[in-house]
């Protein structure tokens, strides 16, 4: 199991589903059909829950760089919008 300290101090732990949502919500606000955003999110969600099976503890700016980055190599558009999502939220 990983906890993610998140950005108030309190700490949760990793759910891939999370991951998954906001990748497909990326993936939808670039004007992704459907079925390519539920397979990109598929995707990145594996590839990060991957990742940090080894890890005990992380951030969840460190969650934001690795899915941003494992999200780049499928859509550069959607990954943009992942990583500022929050900075207009």
């Amino acid at each position: 199991m990983t906890l993610i300290v998140k950005r108030k101090g309190h700490k949760e732990e990793f759910d891939a589903r999370k991951v998954y949502a906001s990748v497909y919500a990326a993936c939808l606000n670039v004007h992704m059909h459907e079925s390519e955003a539920e397979l990109i999110g598929d995707k990145v969600s594996k590839e990060v829950g991957e990742v940090l099976k080894t890890k005990v503890e992380v951030t969840s700016n460190h969650i934001l760089q690795l899915t941003t980055d494992t999200l780049r190599k499928y859509s550069s558009d959607a990954a943009f919008m992942y990583e500022t999502h929050r900075d207009v939220s």
